[in-house]
């Protein structure tokens, strides 16, 4: 069932309260929009509803005002909700709240976003404070009754939002599941761009005897936005980051969305278009809902003006003022490019869609182009140097993929604070800009100050710093070697000979010098290698020492340390040489030889002969003897 009514100027005119009329005007929405003409008369008399309309039409306004009022005025008790939006995207869920506070604004109505991705104490603290609406993703809404902190048995009214969304990300069960939680006799609302089969068919099950509602005047019209300019390009994958690098400097470009296949993608490009100048956010499932929020507000403030994103965030995505929308990788079917070309050309806005296709993409592109009825059945073939790129686009000439640095006026996403949602878990951080922090500018902790070792030098058995140094006289090498070569010469100290000589020394593996080093009075001393000391001219004082035979002046010959020395091997051992009393005869006689008075070994014939004299079995003479069992 289809129905137009004559077009009506105020909300006040199609039945709605004051209160709600006026927080509208306040806000600046005077006028209704076709959809909201239309649903509205049905929807506040109480009527099941299915609304199919473009993204971007006011949707929310039109459900959401017959909610509203049919809630009334707030109650005493409000510990259970009586009015629930299920939305398949968290960004849908922050967008429909926001639509209904500000139409709340003068009711005093309670309002609460339940979704993934943020703690669940703060939405159990306002559940137990009291709410009367209630918008959120199916997940979070089946924890929360789960656990028991939502009771879902007084609900008047039920809207199911991008009905056909949550059908493609398998929320069908869950969507059946909270059917079964809710009052029987309860107002059930459908809203949806798209209406698959699967979507007729659960309306057909829970809703009662609904009344359709389309805006389009015939039905192959309005599938797609009538305000957006479409272009399609068959583009090639290398070149296309160049397109879309040239298109976003075009004349009179604002806010312009990219959406790209896969997670993989949008990084990608988000990351090439911020090395190339441009104020750039991605928005995917893998970031954190902190992050997603920081990027979706920075768009809505105008901090960026480029946002890339994948199909799910497409439909939480509610901003007036996108002027461009890029499909940089060519759409899974009909459904997705119409919601995506649908979040530029809203609210009676003009705006240009356009459309890249790679070879190997060009038969799922003539299936939409043929099931959208479009006049793109073979896109021109198309490079970042082509001309009709920079006429169609309005690009001035000229432009190179890169943008000035003159025209880099926006503050980027870094100056969009990231708002605590007391999210679980470690964040997701991703390199360059998706995490919406560059990694040079990530505080780096400090590391704690490492704990001072316990060590301590000892030298022979004593600690380093108590040892007492005796200066003695210097002896140097004089063995080729001037004072201005590297190596200084050791100094040797008559304490230090005492001290070693009289306390056992540690030994350790040292390797021999070069060459040999002093020694005096034939005594292992330590050598210690001692500060450079500038050359004087005083002379230098010679400390008294232990008594010493010998003075300085008629010291022994400087020898090497026994320690330093490496000991000579022994000399092999040669044969003693003897001299018979004949000159003719030599004969040599080793020290190993034999003598004659040395006992001869037995042969093995004789131990074989002593061997066989012994019996075999037990005890000589015994009665179990050899020759008695060969008797037997």
């Amino acid at each position: 069932m289809r129905l137009r009514q004559a077009t009506l100027t105020t909300f006040r005119d199609l039945g709605v309260t004051p209160e709600i009329a006026d927080a509208l005007e306040t806000e600046g929405i005077t006028t209704p929009f076709p959809i909201q003409e239309m649903a509205l008369p049905l929807a506040l008399s109480g009527q099941d509803l299915i609304g199919q309309a473009r993204t971007g039409t006011g949707k929310t306004l039109a459900f959401g005002i017959p909610m509203l009022q049919g809630i009334g005025k707030p109650r005493k008790n409000r510990k259970k909700p009586r009015g629930l939006v299920v939305v398949p995207t968290r960004e849908l869920a922050v967008q429909v709240s926001e639509d209904l506070v500000t139409a709340a604004g003068k009711l005093g109505s309670r309002v609460l976003t339940v979704y993934g991705g943020r703690a669940y104490e703060p939405q159990i603290e306002a559940l137990k404070a009291g709410v009367d609406v209630i918008v959120g993703t199916p997940g979070r809404l089946l924890d929360l009754v789960k656990q028991k902190h939502l009771d879902l048995s007084q609900i008047t009214s039920l809207v199911l939002d991008e009905a056909d969304r949550m059908l493609d990300l398998g929320f069908l069960p869950d969507i059946e599941r909270i059917f079964k939680l809710v009052p029987a006799e309860r107002q059930t609302m459908l809203f949806s761009a798209t209406m698959p089969g699967e979507i007729v068919g659960l309306s057909r099950k829970y809703l009662n005897r609904p009344t359709r509602v389309r805006t389009d005047v015939e039905e192959g019209d309005g599938d797609t936005p009538p305000q957006t300019r479409q272009i399609v390009w068959r583009a090639h994958r290398m070149d296309k980051i160049e397109i879309v690098a040239r298109l976003l400097q075009a004349d009179g470009r604002g806010l312009t969305m990219v959406f790209c296949e896969t997670k993989r993608a949008c990084d990608m490009v988000s990351e090439q278009l911020d090395t190339r100048g441009f104020a750039v956010a991605a928005v995917h499932g893998d970031l954190g809902q902190g992050q997603r929020e920081q990027a979706l507000r920075a768009f809505r403030h105008g901090k960026i003006d480029v946002l890339v994103a994948t199909d799910v965030a497409a439909r939480g995505i509610d901003v007036d003022d996108v002027t461009h929308v890029v499909n940089y990788d060519c759409p899974a079917d009909d459904k997705a490019y119409v919601h995506r070309i649908g979040r530029t050309g809203r609210a009676g806005r003009t705006g240009i869609a356009v459309t890249f296709v790679e070879w190997e993409e060009l038969t799922r592109w003539k299936m939409i182009n043929q099931t959208l009825g479009l006049d793109f059945p073979d896109p021109v073939e198309t490079y970042s140097t082509s001309p009709h790129v920079f006429t169609e686009l309005s690009i001035p000439e000229g432009t190179k993929g890169v943008l000035p640095r003159a025209n880099r006026s926006r503050a980027g996403l870094s100056a969009e604070q990231v708002e605590d949602l007391g999210e679980t878990g470690r964040p997701r951080v991703r390199s360059g800009v998706r995490g919406g922090q560059r990694r040079d500018e990530r505080e780096e902790r400090e590391r704690p100050a490492r704990t001072p070792r316990q060590r301590r030098r000892t030298r022979g058995g004593k600690p380093a710093d108590e040892a007492v140094l005796v200066e003695t006289p210097e002896v140097e090498l004089v063995n080729g070697r001037s004072r201005d070569q590297e190596e200084t010469p050791a100094i040797i100290s008559t304490n230090e000979v005492e001290t070693v000589a009289a306390e056992p020394r540690r030994r350790t593996r040292r390797t021999a010098p070069a060459q040999a080093a002093p020694v005096i009075d034939s005594v292992e001393p330590v050598v210690a290698r001692a500060p450079m000391t500038e050359p004087t001219a005083e002379p230098k004082p010679i400390m008294e020492a232990t008594p010493v035979t010998e003075t300085a002046t008629e010291q022994a010959p400087v020898q090497a340390p026994s320690f330093l020395s490496t000991p000579e091997p022994p000399a092999p051992k040669e044969p003693e040489r003897i001299i018979p009393a004949s000159p003719f005869s030599v004969i040599f006689q080793s020290p190993d030889l034999a003598t004659d008075d040395d006992d001869i070994a037995p042969s093995a014939a004789t131990e074989r002969k002593q061997q066989r004299r012994q019996p075999r079995g037990g005890a000589p003479g015994g009665r179990d003897g050899g020759n008695r069992r060969r008797m037997g």
